[in-house]
């Protein structure tokens, strides 16, 4: 660990040297390689995802090749296009090739990408021995082949077929279905496939989870049991309860005063009334808004039937209100009062949430943002007006709220996806504007464990900020991915009159075809009116058609780039342990296992995935360096201390998927994903970590306590998903 810097920069020293770093590409990983141990860490990134082997045709055994499948720049925790499609930047290593000559009339060596139908096929140019850049690939299954041929330009390959190789994600096929539908399983009677229905076990009060339509899975899953938990939903007659209205937006002055209630509400959604909960009768919470080094007391009251407590996500708050129980506080038991200081250090957008149970009182409505503007002018750039937007899903059974384990959290596999998108706790968000105008959106992902991949139709979109403050320059972007409880502020220019929709557009997967699909939700619509006569161009229309570099960003950031190439202080592997499954789980996961996708975007095996509960699943934080896992870990460091920590998603656990990892009280810098340096950084507080790769991150520690740091995948926390790290105060202990 280092000691953190105690020097300044002045303002054009530190762009200076930002440019100096970024103004050349990185330096190429080698993400093919067995083990790196480069700066002194012990784990890589998955060969087996992001290396395709090429395989010699027989007679040519004295060839060989490998496709390196590098990640290309992106602000977000994953490269995806507006479709969700993963992006990956090719590069091509070959040994051994013998001149084309030798092996027929031919002159040349060419590398061609197709599809396993072989359409389309696209002539990627000449190669020979030693490394090469491929370019951009954008397909979800694709082939790398090799030819020898008498031209580089042809449409398709007429030549030798020399070197093949297949992407991972072609190993993902159909199970073997007479395993599975010829007794194999134990199950007798073989169910149909459900249709947002109910499908038996009314007995045990469990409604099934609905499935995706057009989908179904194998019926021995089909005909799974509920989950070993009793459901849980709350209690109350819904025509009693005030209905739930929208947010207030709260303005607080340094030393304000905030009352906050936690209670029963009467949510509608399209013309249903539930019993859920939320803040002073809002869904969401009051949006918090304060100016940049203010500091609010909120005195908290529950009364929810549930004990809790509210944690200030993101801040870098004082350790007593941290909102941990059991760490920082007991449980605010239903009834009791608890009084928080609030401390806002950083402008940014943050959120509040439960962090007790909160795969059931957050999904349930108990959320809210904080709105910290920056003492900066200017400090995101122009924009003629700015929305707030939470991005939500709810799992909507036949009759209402699907219902949540009362004893542990059902869904432990793969978290709560839910079926109704929600912005800002309703289902059909709608906003109106002119066109031309440039809309700040600040954007939290509040769901369990959905990931978003936002888009916004008619718009042109760049992203100026994230978790804890702006970036070092503005980006141009499709799409805004959004792992759970991150952050991003984008700046969007409607330019043409009409009706535009916000979509989530991501590729699914069906696991009994083996293959991917579209999947396209609507979160909501953007009417853009033509300009009145005679208003022209706004200041912030004629701003956004440039990139800015943030000067206050990049100066900040720039004191910590000498620590960038230090070694790896920590490590830490993201894997789980799997016990008493039923039989057929454990066998498809183990078939299923054969590929893993970057990042599960929905949930298209709801029945295995409700049916698992923390009993059976356990989710692992484990230290390879002394084997310590979870609250077990006992890191420990020193206000003032910078800590490099390489996060290593281990790609053959027994399933594994990404994780929005949160280390609360300090922030963070993004380093490098799978060994290539980011070239634009911004503070962080959560970092999304795809499966089988890793990325490094730059801890700075500024504040005393004892701090939680976990999954915020809400059912992967509630299956042991977290740990706990001291830092002293500097100079004492």
């Amino acid at each position: 660990m280092r000691p953190r810097l105690a020097r300044a920069l002045s303002v054009a020293g530190a762009l200076s040297l930002s440019a100096a770093v970024h103004g050349d590409p990185p330096p190429p990983s080698d993400l093919c390689t067995e083990v790196d141990t480069t700066q002194g860490a012990t784990l890589s990134a998955s060969r087996d995802l992001y290396c395709v082997v090429l395989t010699a045709r027989p007679g040519l055994e004295g060839m060989s090749g490998v496709v390196e499948l590098g990640i290309p720049h992106s602000p977000f925790g994953v490269a995806v296009d507006a479709a969700g499609r993963h992006l990956y930047d090719a590069a091509l290593t070959l040994e051994g090739l013998p001149a084309a000559g030798d092996l027929g009339p031919y002159r040349h060596y060419v590398a061609w990408l197709t599809t396993p139908v072989f359409d389309p096929v696209i002539n990627l140019g000449a190669v020979e021995n030693g490394r090469q850049e491929l370019g951009r690939i954008d397909l979800q299954k694709f082939m790398v082949l090799i030819t020898a041929e008498d031209r580089t330009d042809g449409d398709d390959w007429a030549g030798r077929l020399v070197l093949r190789g297949a992407s991972p994600s072609a190993r993902m096929s159909p199970p073997d279905m007479q395993e599975f539908l010829l007794g194999a399983t134990g199950v007798e009677e073989q169910p149909t496939a459900m249709d947002h229905g109910m499908h038996g076990g009314a007995e045990d009060g469990w409604p099934r989870p609905p499935m995706s339509s057009g989908l179904t899975m194998l019926p021995a899953l089909m005909a799974l049991d509920a989950p070993a938990t009793s459901p849980f939903l709350p209690e109350g007659a819904v025509e009693d309860l005030p209905l739930a209205r929208p947010r207030d937006v709260v303005r607080l002055q340094d030393g304000g005063t905030l009352d906050l209630e936690a209670g029963l509400v009467r949510r509608r959604i399209r013309s249903q009334d539930y019993v859920m909960y939320g803040f002073n009768g809002q869904y969401p919470g009051p949006l918090i808004h304060v100016d940049e080094a203010a500091t609010i007391t909120v005195r908290f009251t529950n009364n929810v039937d549930w004990p809790t407590t509210i944690h200030w996500h993101g801040l870098r708050i004082d350790n007593s209100s941290d909102g941990v129980p059991g760490i920082t506080q007991d449980p605010v038991a239903p009834g009791e009062t608890f009084e928080y200081s609030v401390r806002f250090d950083d402008p940014g957008i943050y959120w509040y949430h439960p962090h007790h149970r909160e795969d059931i009182l957050k999904d349930l409505g108990l959320y809210g943002n904080m709105l910290v503007e920056p003492e900066e002018p200017d400090y995101y750039g122009p924009a003629d007006r700015e929305e707030v937007l939470m991005l939500d899903d709810f799992l909507m059974g036949p009759g209402g709220p699907l219902p949540f384990g009362r004893d542990r959290a059902t869904h432990a596999l793969m978290g709560r996806f839910g079926n109704l998108m929600l912005v800002n706790g309703e289902p059909d968000y709608a906003l109106t504007v002119g066109a031309g105008t440039v809309v700040r959106f600040y954007l939290t992902n509040v769901s369990n464990t959905r990931t978003f991949n936002l888009s916004l139709q008619g718009a042109r979109l760049k992203v100026v900020g994230t978790d804890v403050g702006a970036f070092e320059r503005e980006e141009w972007v499709e799409s805004v991915v959004l792992g759970p409880a991150e952050r991003y502020v984008v700046h969007a220019r409607f330019e043409d009159p009409g009706t535009f929709r916000m979509l989530n557009r991501v590729q699914g997967i069906d696991h009994l075809a083996g293959s991917f699909f579209d999947e396209v939700d609507t979160l909501g619509t953007v009417t853009v009116e033509a300009p009145s006569q005679g208003s022209g161009a706004s200041g912030a229309g004629v701003a956004f058609g440039t990139l800015r570099a943030n000067v206050q960003a990049a100066r900040e950031i720039a004191l910590y780039r000498e620590y960038f190439d230090d070694p790896v202080d920590h490590e830490l592997t993201f894997t789980l342990e799997a016990d008493s499954l039923p039989f057929v789980v454990d066998r498809l996961m183990r078939f299923d296992s054969a590929y893993f996708h970057p990042v599960e975007w929905s949930g298209t095996m709801p029945m295995m995935n409700w049916n698992s509960t923390s009993r059976e699943v356990r989710w692992i934080l484990r230290d390879p360096a002394d084997g310590g896992e979870n609250m077990d870990l006992s890191w420990r460091f020193q206000v003032g201390d910078v800590v490099k920590i390489r996060l290593h998603n281990e790609r053959r656990s027994f399933h594994a998927m990404q994780h929005p990892f949160h280390i609360h009280g300090q922030r963070f810098l993004v380093l490098a994903k799978n060994g290539t340096p980011n070239r634009n950084l911004a503070w962080k507080d959560t970092v999304l970590l795809p499966v089988g790769s890793t990325v490094d991150i730059l801890l700075e520690i500024t504040n005393p306590g004892r701090w939680m740091a976990h999954c915020h995948i809400s059912e992967h926390l509630e299956s042991g998903m977290r740990t706990v790290f001291t830092v002293e105060p500097q100079g004492g202990s």
